[in-house]
């Protein structure tokens, strides 16, 4: 049976990982990644697409020049987009999130392990869970990083727009506020840095102890030696 100070270390990492694995399933689920403004010209006025979505789908609403709402209405996002740039983005984000709460998942796992047990294959220890934190906390960043690309560099907004209504002309700006759902992202992140600081105290101890038992006979003291 593990020490009650292993115990608690890893139970405390346990939680941590469930909630990144819960958070990831959020971020999944939910569609408040972004709100989006994107105006166009229209014949002797201007319309204002305003759109709200994330990985899968969105709600836009049409607005012309003296903020009359023309029409609202819910899109698929995969269905909307005919850039290669844009949807091969968007796929790459949902299957690195997707890895990442297999990561989070198999945590959770080595955590639970660790807490109820010792295991004997070093994989399954501190440094399984080393592993996993780590993958998963770096596909966490890079969907972070990918998203605001595929907004900014590849104008997914502005092709939604346009999905959205046939009457566009020329693009004239767009505004963008990324919502809860991206920024849970950071929090998710925490979780995984948290994990790993638990788990590098605890192996840190373990370690500063194991050496203490194994110190040469000349550190040991005069009267001991001489016994």
């Amino acid at each position: 049976m593990p020490s009650r100070k292993k115990t608690t270390m890893f139970a405390s990492a346990f939680c941590t990982c469930v909630s990144s694995f819960v958070l990831i399933c959020v971020v999944l689920a939910t569609q408040h990644w972004v709100s989006s403004e994107v105006r166009y010209s229209h014949t002797n006025s201007s319309i204002t697409i305003s759109l709200d979505y994330g990985l899968f789908r969105g709600t836009c609403e049409q607005f012309v020049e003296a903020g009359l709402q023309v029409s609202k209405k819910t899109f698929q996002v995969a269905d909307s987009l005919s850039s290669t740039k844009t949807k091969s983005t968007n796929v790459a984000i949902i299957v690195i999130l997707v890895l990442s709460l297999m990561t989070s998942l198999l945590s959770s796992g080595f955590t639970c392990t660790n807490a109820v047990s010792n295991p004997y294959q070093t994989f399954l220890g501190p440094t399984g869970v080393y592993t996993w934190n780590s993958i998963c906390g770096i596909l966490i960043l890079i969907a972070m990083i990918l998203f605001p690309v595929n907004i900014e560099a590849h104008s997914l907004s502005e092709e939604l727009a346009r999905g959205c209504s046939t009457s566009l002309q020329s693009h004239i700006k767009s505004e963008h506020s990324y919502g809860y759902s991206y920024w849970i992202m950071l929090l998710i992140l925490f979780l995984n840095v948290a994990s790993l600081i638990i788990i590098y105290f605890y192996d840190h101890a373990r370690y500063s102890k194991k050496k203490e038992q194994e110190r040469p006979i000349e550190n040991a003291p005069k009267d001991v030696i001489l016994f």
